[in-house]
């Protein structure tokens, strides 16, 4: 009760299995960005892009989605933004599969001689 407190340490100078466990979970985007929001006096969260088109939880599985998750920066991504991410990622992998199980299906019903069956 007694004991005087240790010095602070810069987190720098800390061995990594001392760096404090949120911000050993966060990635340097998101550090990045938290500390971009607290200097401009605005929230954590970031409601902006909510405004400049259609969200991820909100974009239909197709080639759109597969660009927008392949060029999106995973480093950059807060917490809730990379739940929604996944979630996107998981409708896509859906979306394709339900397109490869009906391919293989036409494929397992075509003729021997090779062609495909008319549509």
């Amino acid at each position: 009760m007694n004991n005087p407190p240790e010095p602070a340490q810069p987190l720098d100078a800390r061995r990594p299995d001392e760096t404090p466990g949120v911000l050993k979970a966060m990635s340097p985007g998101v550090v990045d960005f938290l500390f971009r929001q607290l200097v401009a006096g605005e929230p954590a969260e970031d409601v902006q892009w909510r405004e400049e088109g259609t969200v991820l939880s909100a974009q239909a599985p197709g080639a759109e989605l597969a660009r927008r998750l392949a060029e999106t920066e995973l480093d950059a991504l807060t917490p809730g933004e990379l739940f929604h991410y996944v979630r996107a990622a998981q409708r896509l992998a859906a979306w394709a599969e339900g397109l490869r199980e009906h391919a293989v299906s036409r494929y397992c019903a075509a003729p021997s001689g090779g062609a495909a069956p008319a549509t």
